[in-house]
């Protein structure tokens, strides 16, 4: 079951390597991104108030472009994201991040000469750094782990979007399994996880995405802005 998600991808490639009568475009894309994330948090099933989470530091990403002409294409690549959510129940915040290298893949189509597509796809994130800061009144306590089993080792989401003028590049993204593992119990009632019945979270971002291959005839060059005819 699990291997049919990556079947998928490779008849898909296969499908559009196959496109006859359009010129084919590869490039590659450097990335930065702005988030802004939360997410639908349960403990034992009722809803826990969450504080919208913005962070600029660390994204980046690199892809590859194909477009086949002018409308349709698709690009994969690798990204590193810094994601996660806040609660805050009484007096006691807590922030959970972790850092995720992701893969992703996605179809787009548009008109790449005038740089406005459409775009979704699905990711698969290997969750890599995972770190916590508990605030109980003046206190602050941080925790952090490499490789921790606080969270899943993976996890994928879906995403859609849309590129427009200049590089600019708008993304929702939702993930399809839980943010924390819920078999986890540490010592403390601030690290025992079992609590938690719901950690799915949703971002929205906003990024400049540019085709720095073709910087040296242009100041700046976005991507998808040319198709060789």
């Amino acid at each position: 079951m699990k291997t049919y998600p990556f079947i998928t991808c490779l008849l898909f490639i296969s499908l559009i390597l196959n496109i006859n009568g359009h010129t084919q475009v590869v490039y590659p894309v450097f990335s930065g991104e702005m988030i802004f994330q939360s997410g639908t948090i349960e403990k034992s099933g009722d809803h826990v108030n969450t504080n919208l989470r913005f962070s600029a530091w660390l994204h980046v990403g690199e892809y590859i472009h194909l477009n086949f002409g002018n409308n349709i294409g698709f690009y994969t690549g690798l990204a590193m994201r810094n994601v996660g959510f806040i609660t805050e129940e009484d007096d006691i915040k807590i922030k959970y991040r972790s850092y995720n290298l992701g893969l992703p893949i996605a179809i787009k189509l548009g008109s790449f000469r005038d740089m406005v597509y459409v775009f979704g796809g699905a990711e698969y994130e290997w969750m890599f750094h995972f770190k916590q800061k508990t605030f109980i009144n003046d206190e602050k306590i941080k925790f952090s782990e490499w490789f921790s089993n606080r969270t899943p080792a993976f996890i994928p989401s879906v995403f859609g979007g849309l590129q427009l003028p200049k590089g600019i590049h708008l993304t929702f993204k939702y993930y399809l399994n839980n943010f924390l593992n819920h078999n986890y119990q540490g010592s403390n009632e601030y690290n025992d996880y079992t609590v938690f019945s719901n950690t799915q979270l949703w971002y929205i971002s906003l990024s400049f995405q540019f085709n720095y291959s073709m910087m040296r005839h242009s100041p700046i060059q976005n991507a998808g802005m040319t198709v060789m005819q």
